[in-house]
Formats: structure tokens, C-alpha cells, sequence
């Protein structure tokens, strides 16, 4: 599995200096598809979001924070507890039902180091769910915060990478498997011209 990750970082980075390298790598990562898949949450697994072609927040930032390393560049984990149900997005009726349902989530994010600063570095969505009007990073300049996909509902929480088997894993019960599995139809949905 390293092997595409070395691929994928040569060919992301080629060529580039290291704000150009730092924002390519942002914005491929940003660009799989959002889609919640509970075994890819795993920092034994997250990898496959390279093979399986879409991912949630916590693959998608394990993936960043990865590259950004071996960029030299010292992340952290953010972790922000939120709930479904306060997110800024017009759900169908059915999925607002289920969101009310859901107990607390939690989002992952990185917070680069760039030039002695923690930078948020949030490539959660990709810019097809733009028609949500959902706050899509679109382009970053590579030194500045990017939005946040979500409200938080407390304190962020910030891990080193040598914690990370320690962040809130993905609640997999019976109403949050439902939602996760209409939420990602849904989102398909959404992406079709």
C-alpha cells in the first residue's frame, strides 16, 4: 500500500517548490469525493482512500498529514466535536430526521506548522458539493487558515501523529450506519451534473 503512496506523493510534488507542493498535495486530497466509510477510519487502513477513490474527513486528513511530513513539515490532528444535525446544509426531510438521531460526531483536520504558525488545513469537501453551498475551501494560498466544514459543539483537541490511534473513532451504531449510508446517496446525488 506504500507503494501508491510514494506514486502518488512523487507525482503530486514533481517539479515543485515547497508552497506549490504543499497546496498540489492540499488539493488533490480535497478533491476525492466526501463520502463516510466506516473501515477507512482507521490509521491502519486510511491508505485506501487512494484505491477506493472517496473518503471521509479522518482518511482524507490522516492521508494530508502524512504527505505533509514527509514534506518535513511538522501537523497535529484537530479534532472538533460537532453534530449532524447543526450542520450549515438544506438536508432532504429523511435525512434531517436521522440527523436529530445521531449522538455527537467528531471532525478531523490538520493543523500544519508554516512558518512557525499552527495553520488550519481542512480538505474535508471536495468542490463538486459546491452546489450545497457548503464552505468549500475552492483554492488555498498555502499559508493561511482554510474554512471549516462544520460548527463545532466544543473545544478542539489537538493530537500528534503518534497519538492518532487515540482520536474518537466512528460511532457505527444501527441510526448512524442508516444515515451515513442515505448521506453518501445523497451526495452522489448531489454530484451529478
Amino acid at each position: 500500500m506504500f507503494e501508491i503512496f510514494d506514486e502518488k506523493f512523487a507525482q503530486w510534488t514533481e517539479g515543485k517548490n515547497p508552497i506549490q507542493a504543499r497546496i498540489s498535495i492540499y488539493e488533490k486530497v480535497r478533491d476525492i469525493p466526501y463520502a463516510v466509510v466506516p473501515e477507512l477510519n482507521d490509521t491502519g487502513r486510511y491508505l485506501e482512500i487512494l484505491t477506493y477513490g472517496k473518503g471521509s474527513c479522518t482518511p482524507k486528513h490522516f492521508l494530508l498529514g502524512h504527505m505533509y511530513e514527509s514534506l518535513g513539515l511538522l501537523i497535529l490532528y484537530a479534532v472538533f466535536p460537532f453534530r449532524w444535525d447543526s450542520a450549515e446544509v438544506d438536508y432532504p426531510s429523511h435525512l434531517k430526521r436521522l440527523a436529530k438521531k445521531l449522538p455527537p460526531a467528531y471532525h478531523l483536520a490538520c493543523r500544519v506548522d508554516i512558518d512557525g504558525k499552527l495553520i488550519l488545513v481542512d480538505a474535508t469537501l471536495d468542490p463538486a458539493l459546491g452546489k450545497l453551498n457548503l464552505p468549500i475551501n475552492k483554492s488555498w494560498d498555502g499559508i493561511s487558515n482554510t474554512l471549516l466544514p462544520i460548527i463545532p459543539a466544543g473545544e478542539e483537541q489537538l493530537y500528534h501523529p503518534s497519538e492518532a490511534h487515540l482520536i474518537q473513532k466512528l460511532d457505527l451504531d444501527e441510526n448512524s450506519m442508516k444515515f451515513y449510508n442515505e448521506l453518501n446517496q445523497w451526495l452522489e446525488e448531489v454530484r451529478l451534473p
